[in-house]
């Protein structure tokens, strides 16, 4: 089978693997549609993130979906021909943060595509995945399997909405609208969300945002004082939904934020400033996200019910032999939002 793999930065070829077979309670997943993440970009562009940097070749990619072409013994809840989302999440269920329910932070997480132990966890950008049953989520008919693979970055943001708590009736401010950024609109909308401001700094980027489900979209480059303005009277929002690691972000939506509001920080960047005397005055609480564990499966059923429209995120589908220029795209974000590959 073919299979994409990173070797350093700028160095991503296409190589023949021998595919798995199916063992028991298991799936071999023809895979057809894979989503480039941001982590995909950062090995892409840079050969890591932070302090993870790739060691040895790695086959990237977590955002997949498939068809079933061969079940392993004691799987009878499939067929052959099903199509399923792939969760990329697979936690030990075993060491304590397992057992507390935090399989997100699971001590020994084999995550697709992850470079953060050694040896590498191989992704899922290739022809034939072979995966547990417990992680294939059947796809309804008439649902893309396009749509399909945007359930591992929605499930991202469904996660960042619960780390927020309840957003019913609440006001949402969400800073950066890349695919996160876009997807956090999408879980706020869908779980109750009274109304959604969005900012960024492309006026083509904030158009999509509109279409998906911001009320109102500020280009912070030419007009910072928008949002500047909800700053009046120690702030108007409830939530914040900080998607792009930017410093500057952080601290305008800081301004905008009422006191005893959430900030969740989803977007990853470097060490940042911030002014804890604000921090400490309005009483905000800033919370972290990380990943996400069975929201994967509440991000499947909402795309089954077409409860969200998730199409016009969809920026084009390269062939598996244009992967370079898939990942070239999908690193402009003045052209792209999220660009797939079909396998």
């Amino acid at each position: 089978m073919k299979a994409i793999v990173i070797h350093a930065a700028k160095d991503l070829r296409i190589e023949e693997r021998e595919p798995e077979v199916a063992g028991e309670g298991q799936v071999e997943i023809a895979i057809e549609a894979g989503g480039i993440c941001g982590s995909d970009l950062h090995y892409y562009n840079h050969g890591g993130f932070g302090t993870v940097r790739l060691r040895e070749p790695m086959i990237l990619g977590h955002e997949i979906a498939g068809t079933v072409q061969a079940l392993g013994a004691g799987v009878s809840d499939l067929t052959v021909g099903d199509r399923v989302a792939v969760s990329p999440s697979r936690p030990c269920n075993h060491c304590q943060y397992c057992l507390k329910g935090q399989q997100n932070h699971c001590l020994n997480m084999r995550f697709y595509g992850s470079a953060m132990p050694m040896p590498h966890i191989q992704g899922g950008f290739r022809q034939r995945l072979v995966a547990e049953r417990w992680q294939c989520h059947k796809v309804a008919d008439g649902i893309s399997i396009h749509e399909a693979a945007f359930a591992e970055p929605f499930a991202v943001t469904l996660h960042a909405a619960s780390r927020a708590g309840s957003l019913l009736g609440k006001r949402v401010l969400v800073t950066g609208c890349g695919p996160i950024g876009m997807l956090a609109i999408v879980a706020a909308r869908v779980l109750g969300a009274r109304e959604i401001v969005a900012t960024d700094v492309t006026d083509s980027v904030l158009a999509i945002a509109r279409t998906s489900g911001a009320d109102r979209t500020i280009n912070v480059a030419t007009h910072a004082a928008d949002l500047a303005a909800y700053g009046a009277d120690k702030g108007y929002f409830d939530i914040m939904f900080e998607a792009s690691g930017n410093e500057r972000a952080v601290r305008a939506g800081l301004e905008a934020l009422k006191p005893r509001a959430v900030l969740v920080q989803l977007g990853l960047g470097g060490d940042v400033s911030i002014p804890q005397n604000m921090i400490v005055a309005k009483e905000i609480e800033m919370r972290g996200t990380f990943r996400f564990h069975e929201e994967f499966a509440l991000a499947v059923e909402l795309i089954n019910a077409r409860r969200v429209n998730l199409k016009p995120l969809l920026t084009g589908v390269f062939a598996i032999e244009e992967a370079v220029a898939a990942f070239e795209l999908a690193s402009d974000r003045s052209k792209s939002m999220k660009v797939q590959i079909a396998f």
